[in-house]
């Protein structure tokens, strides 16, 4: 009785690992599934068999591209919940995945994908309905559609390219707004949402707004991911940086801890330097970078570039004149 009831645990406990497998990625072959369980491709077809008369509906597709897919089923599973649960978390999930709470986007984002695998279309008609109602004032962000996001985050997970339209920065679309892509991560700022890939028009790692995209399509055509930069870093640089006319560099006596708490991460890049910080920041008027350093309340020193050093000994003298007759603080 005890080797029936261990036998029983082992397969529930591979069936769930299979509906994990099957959670992850849009399609898996046989072999493959057989090879990460540790079994026969018998004794997948098996176990696809349990998860079916549980109530997921599994796809099995013959041929070159084929394998076992899961598809949305017309009922929840078993066990997990109602509409009106699965409804709940779902608009919980798309507002903790914009309300810039560290480490949330990306599990919330994650969680939201497994859902809408198995949600009948009916519930997906009203999560869509619902999360037009749901907005938050704490992240500032422009509004994305919740089924965009949803798209690209399974692009990204199952390495398939995406082909999407992406205007001019004046607006035009023409024909080289078509973009083809490797998707490789979503990444957050205080204020937006953007997409890491690799433009295979133009052979390079690009960043794109997702507020911008339209007409956002997965395709079919899967891809090796390849060596990449960090996403984070990679699209931090340029949003602060390489979408401005001029660059500054500045060191500053306190703390990269301190610094990052002061400089909302769209506005600077903040770098460790010891006990010191590095801001790099970009602007087409670097007054207004050189003021907003000044007023962080630390002492610093202009990097670069060279003329941005003597404008702030220039405006150093007209804020002492300015004082006039003031006595310094402390005396």
């Amino acid at each position: 009785m005890a080797d029936a009831s261990a036998e029983e645990r082992g397969t529930t406990e591979r069936v769930l690992s299979l509906l994990g497998l099957l959670q992850r990625r849009q399609v898996w072959t046989g072999p493959e599934l057989a090879e990460r369980l540790a079994v026969t491709t018998r004794t997948v077809r098996r176990d696809v068999e349990r998860l079916r008369e549980l109530g997921y509906r599994v796809d099995a597709a013959q041929g070159i591209g084929g394998g076992y897919r899961l598809l949305p089923g017309q009922e929840l599973p078993p066990l997990m919940l109602d509409d009106s649960e699965a409804i709940a978390i779902a608009v919980s999930l798309l507002a903790g995945a914009g309300a810039g709470v560290r480490g949330s986007d990306d599990a919330a984002l994650g969680a939201l994908t497994k859902l809408d695998r198995v949600l009948p279309a009916r519930l997906r008609q009203e999560l869509q309905a619902l999360s037009r109602s749901v907005e938050s004032f704490t992240s500032g962000r422009d509004p994305i559609d919740a089924a965009v996001l949803m798209v690209l985050a399974r692009a990204c997970r199952d390495a398939v390219q995406v082909g999407f339209i992406y205007p001019s920065r004046s607006g035009s679309v023409d024909d080289s707004a078509q973009r083809r892509v490797e998707p490789y991560r979503l990444v957050t700022s205080d204020r937006r949402w953007y997409l890491f890939a690799y433009d295979l028009d133009r052979d390079d790692w690009r960043t794109f707004r997702v507020d911008r995209m339209t007409e956002v399509t997965a395709r079919t055509w899967q891809f090796t991911p390849r060596p990449a930069p960090d996403a984070a870093g990679h699209v931090q640089e340029g949003v602060t940086n390489r979408v401005y006319r001029r660059q500054a560099r500045f060191l500053v006596d306190a703390p990269m801890a301190v610094v990052r708490q002061q400089i909302p991460a769209s506005a600077a890049v903040v770098l460790e330097r010891g006990q010191r910080s590095e801001v790099r920041a970009g602007s087409d008027d670097l007054d207004f970078v050189l003021l907003h350093v000044a007023l962080l309340g630390h002492e610093f020193e202009v990097l670069e570039p060279p003329d941005l050093a003597d404008r702030a000994a220039e405006l150093a003298q007209r804020m002492r004149r300015a004082a006039g007759g003031a006595r310094p603080p402390g005396s």
